[in-house]
């Protein structure tokens, strides 16, 4: 289990990433547009850049034990935590490999 300090640090992020969403999908929307004028796409960039490193969903943590990294979005886990609950049963339509 994490720091409680880390847990709320990870539920800051939360929010931030939340409130920037929509602007952040739009500015990467024009900047992968390969129509956009060379100064619009230079802006988006340069306003994406300024944003809140926060603001980036890759920044949030693992809720059960706080790792930084070996996250696993599909499962919203760590890599350690998603290994204990697929062979514990708790994540359904996972199964172990072997070969």
């Amino acid at each position: 289990m994490a720091k409680k300090s880390k847990i709320a640090q990870n539920e800051k992020r939360k929010a931030i990433v939340e409130r920037y969403a929509a602007r952040r999908a739009e500015l990467k929307e024009i900047i992968r547009c390969p129509s956009t004028p060379q100064e619009e796409r230079g802006a988006a960039l340069a306003e994406l850049r300024r944003q809140p490193r926060d603001a980036s969903a890759t920044r949030i943590r693992d809720s059960m034990d706080g790792r930084p990294r070996g996250y696993l979005r599909k499962f919203g886990l760590s890599r350690v935590s998603t290994r204990q609950q697929a062979h514990a049963g708790f994540l359904p339509g996972v199964t172990k490999s072997s070969w």
